[in-house]
C-alpha cells in the first residue's frame, strides 16, 4: 500500500507541476489536499508519509471519528463537502479550514463558534459557477448577493476569508469544464479589485478528473481522492 500511494502522490504532484508551468505559474503555489472520504487510517497515514500535508473530509460524521484517531502532527484538515448548519459546532472544532461556506448564516454561526474557542478559522466561500441545481454555493448569477456575502464574511472577527471554492460538473472531457474554472478565477480577480483589503489568495477548484485544467486556470488548491488512493471499494 505504501509504495502504491507514494507513487500516486508523486505522479499527481508531477502533473500539478506540469500544469502550473503550462499556465505560467510556480508549482509551489498549488496546494494538494488529499480527500480521505471512506479511506482507512492506514491509507491516510501512507499519504502523509508520502509527503501530503493537507487532508480533506466531506462529512463531519466521518471526520469526528477519523481525525482524533489519526493524531497527525503538522497536518491541516479541510472540510470540503457541504456543511449543514447543525454540524457547524463539530466542524469548527475539527477543521483548520472550511472550504464550503455557502451562506452568510453559516458564516455567522462559524464566526460565533470560533469566537468561543478564541481561535480564528480559515474559510472559503463556495460559488455555484455551473448553475447546476444539484450543486451548493452562492449562485454566480446573483452578483449582488455574492458581493454582499464577501463584504460581510470578510468583516467577521473570528473568520479569515481566504478565497473562493467551486465544484465543476462531471464531464467526459476536462476541457468542457474549463469555463467553470475560468469563471471562478475571473470572479476572484473582480473581487480583488472591489475589496482590496480582503486577502482572496485561494481558488479551490479541480478534482481527480479535471485538476490539471483547474491548475492551468489558476487553482491554488486542488482536492484529489481517487488519483491518490485508487477507486473507492
Amino acid at each position: 500500500m505504501q509504495d502504491t500511494i507514494s507513487a500516486n502522490v508523486a505522479a499527481v504532484q508531477a502533473r500539478i507541476a506540469a500544469a502550473a508551468r503550462r499556465g505560467g505559474r510556480d508549482p509551489s503555489a498549488v496546494t494538494l489536499v488529499a480527500v480521505t472520504k471512506t479511506r482507512s487510517p492506514a491509507e491516510v497515514e501512507a499519504a502523509v508519509r508520502a509527503g501530503v500535508r493537507h487532508l480533506g473530509e466531506n462529512r463531519v460524521e466521518e471526520a469526528e471519528h477519523k481525525i482524533p484517531q489519526l493524531r497527525l502532527p503538522g497536518v491541516s484538515w479541510h472540510m470540503v463537502g457541504h456543511l449543514q448548519s447543525r454540524k457547524a459546532r463539530q466542524a469548527a472544532g475539527l477543521f483548520d479550514m472550511i472550504q464550503s461556506v455557502d451562506s452568510v448564516r453559516l458564516a455567522r454561526k462559524l464566526d460565533a463558534l470560533a469566537g468561543e474557542r478564541d481561535a480564528p478559522l480559515a474559510v472559503l466561500i463556495e460559488v455555484n459557477v455551473s448553475g447546476e441545481g444539484t450543486k451548493y454555493g452562492f449562485p454566480l448569477s446573483d452578483r449582488p448577493a455574492l458581493e454582499a456575502a464577501v463584504a460581510e464574511i470578510a468583516g467577521l472577527r473570528h473568520l479569515c476569508l481566504q478565497g473562493l471554492m467551486t465544484v465543476a460538473f462531471i464531464a467526459q472531457d476536462p476541457e468542457e469544464v474549463r469555463p467553470v474554472f475560468g469563471g471562478l478565477r475571473a470572479l476572484r480577480d473582480d473581487f480583488r479589485a472591489r475589496f482590496p483589503q480582503v486577502d482572496l489568495r485561494h481558488l479551490s477548484m479541480g478534482m481527480t478528473d479535471d485538476f490539471e485544467v483547474a491548475v492551468e486556470e489558476g487553482a491554488t488548491i486542488v482536492r484529489i481522492g481517487r488519483a491518490l488512493f485508487g477507486p473507492r471499494m
